[in-house]
């Protein structure tokens, strides 16, 4: 087994473990209840997940939950290996059909609202970006199995039996099963893709809306933002591609709500 790469997982917080690489992020956070993870990265994050839990003497079948923040295949890679290994794995209803049709099935479920070739006409770099998830393996992870191992949410929830009990939040607009979780008493907020600080197909750095080239209903997605606002206590915001933003959600999202949708 591979020494690990502490570069790729910095503690961005107290007992929080930024996984994955320069282009997706998923997160591992610490509870004296067991660790749980929030997204599952890329297929080829196993080896990366496998040292970072071998580091501290576990495995995945410690792993107590995964909170999907949606369907798309650059987030959920590791969920079947999850699963299979006991984890619970939390998503809401209407990106579950991704997960049990599998990766491919993204476009249909949750097609973008543009084609990506008019952000690559313009920015041809940022080819880059999908041929990073498919050497990755983001089209290739197995469906996962209908049962008491997949759960999903319809609304906003406390989730008690998850160590932290975090709070299920549903954004819908980049999926529409889009969600973030907050974890309340840490001041973390999981955004996922309903904001990022970083859009590999525009190239924007900074606090943003994923561009229509990834997401299925723009209009939902900027209305969304408005959800995020009443997380008040959230001091931290840990989204699924770019850096942490430390400062409020409605910082963050004033700053998203000028470039508007892209």
């Amino acid at each position: 087994m591979s020494r690990p790469d502490h570069r790729l997982r910095p503690e961005v917080a107290p007992g929080v473990h930024r996984l994955g690489d320069h282009v997706v992020n998923f997160y591992l956070v610490e509870d004296p209840e067991g660790p749980v993870l929030v997204d599952a990265g890329l297929p080829g994050h196993l080896g990366q997940l496998l040292d970072h839990l071998a580091a501290s003497n576990r495995s995945p079948a410690d792993i107590r939950a995964v909170l999907l923040t949606h369907g798309h295949p650059d987030h959920t890679g590791l969920a079947h290996v999850l699963q299979q290994a006991g984890a619970d794995i939390r998503i809401h209803r209407h990106d579950a059909a991704i997960l049990r049709d599998g990766p491919r099935s993204a476009m249909r479920h949750a097609g973008p609202e543009r084609s990506m070739l008019r952000y690559l006409l313009r920015r041809p770099a940022a080819i880059a970006t999908p041929l990073h998830l498919a050497r990755n393996g983001a089209f290739t992870a197995p469906a996962l199995s209908a049962g008491p191992g997949l759960r999903v949410f319809g609304a906003d929830q406390r989730l008690e039996d998850v160590p932290g009990a975090p709070q299920a939040v549903v954004l819908p607009g980049h999926t529409p099963g889009s969600a973030a979780y907050l974890f309340p008493e840490r001041g973390l907020l999981f955004t996922g893709d309903a904001l990022v600080t970083h859009d590999g197909l525009t190239g924007h750095t900074g606090p943003t809306l994923v561009c229509r080239g990834f997401t299925h209903d723009s209009d939902a997605a900027l209305a969304a933002l408005d959800r995020l606002d009443e997380l008040t206590t959230a001091t931290l915001l840990l989204p699924g591609h770019g850096d942490p933003f430390t400062g409020s959600p409605q910082a963050a999202t004033d700053r998203a709500r000028q470039l508007g949708r892209r």
